[in-house]
C-alpha cells in the first residue's frame, strides 16, 4: 500500500490562547493559505476513510535552514533576518517583536516526513512537527546577533491582518505514534542556517 505524507501546517490552528497547540484543538485559519492548508488535511482524512489511502498530515511549525529564499513574498523571517544582519541592512519586525513561533530546523522536518512514511500507526492521523520551544522574534534577534557577532538595527512597524500572535506546539503525538524526537535545537539550527548563507555570500563574491 502506497502512502501520502502531506506538508500540513500550524497556521490551521489560527490564533488560539491556547498553548500548546494540539492536534484535536478545533481549526480556525485565519489566512487563505492557512485555509488552504487545513482543507488539504480534509481531503487526505475523506479519501482514508472512503479510499483506504494511507495519509498522514504533518503540521509543520516555522520551519527554517539553508535554501530559503530571503526576497521572496512567502519567505519566513528568519532568512530575512539573517541576511539584512551580513549585510548590515535594517530589519523590519511587524509589531512589537513579543509574538513567539516554535521554530522547526528543516533536518527535524525531514526526519518527522520519513518517520511517518514508515510508522504503523500514521495512516489517518495528523500530527505535530514543532521543537516543543517558544521563542519571540526579539529573542531570535538577540540569538541572531550572537551568532553573527552583528548589532541589528530594528525596525518596528504595524502587525499584519491574519498574524498569530504566539504559536507552540505539542509534539506528544508525534512523539508516541512517529518516534519522532527533533534532534536539531534551534540554536544549532540557527548557526548551520548562517554559516549556509554565509557560505553562498562568499561563493557569490568569488564569482564576480
Amino acid at each position: 500500500m502506497r502512502r501520502l505524507v502531506y506538508a500540513a501546517s500550524s497556521s490551521a490552528y489560527g490564533d488560539t490562547e491556547i498553548l500548546p497547540k494540539q492536534e484535536d484543538m478545533p481549526a480556525n485559519p485565519l489566512s487563505p493559505y492557512a485555509l488552504q492548508k487545513f482543507v488539504g488535511e480534509q481531503y487526505c482524512k475523506v479519501y482514508h476513510m472512503l479510499h483506504g489511502l494511507e495519509t498522514v498530515s504533518l503540521r509543520y511549525f516555522n520551519v527554517f535552514g539553508p535554501g530559503q529564499d530571503p526576497h521572496s513574498e512567502y519567505s519566513a523571517v528568519i532568512p530575512k533576518f539573517i541576511t539584512g544582519l551580513l549585510a548590515n541592512q535594517p530589519i523590519t519586525i511587524f509589531g512589537d517583536g513579543e509574538q513567539s513561533r516554535d521554530f522547526t530546523f528543516i533536518d527535524n522536518v525531514v526526519e518527522a516526513n520519513l518517520l511517518a512514511l514508515r510508522a504503523k500507526e500514521a495512516p489517518g492521523i495528523v500530527c505535530n512537527i514543532g521543537c516543543a520551544e517558544r521563542i519571540t522574534l526579539n529573542q531570535l534577534i538577540q540569538i541572531l546577533e550572537k551568532i553573527t557577532d552583528t548589532k541589528a538595527r530594528v525596525e518596528y512597524a504595524a502587525g499584519k491582518p491574519g498574524d498569530v500572535r504566539h504559536s507552540l506546539a505539542d509534539i506528544g503525538r508525534a512523539k508516541a505514534i512517529l518516534q519522532y524526537q527533533p534532534k536539531i535545537s534551534v540554536e544549532e539550527g540557527l548557526q548551520r542556517t548562517v554559516a549556509a548563507y554565509r557560505s553562498g555570500i562568499a561563493t557569490q563574491r568569488s564569482r564576480s
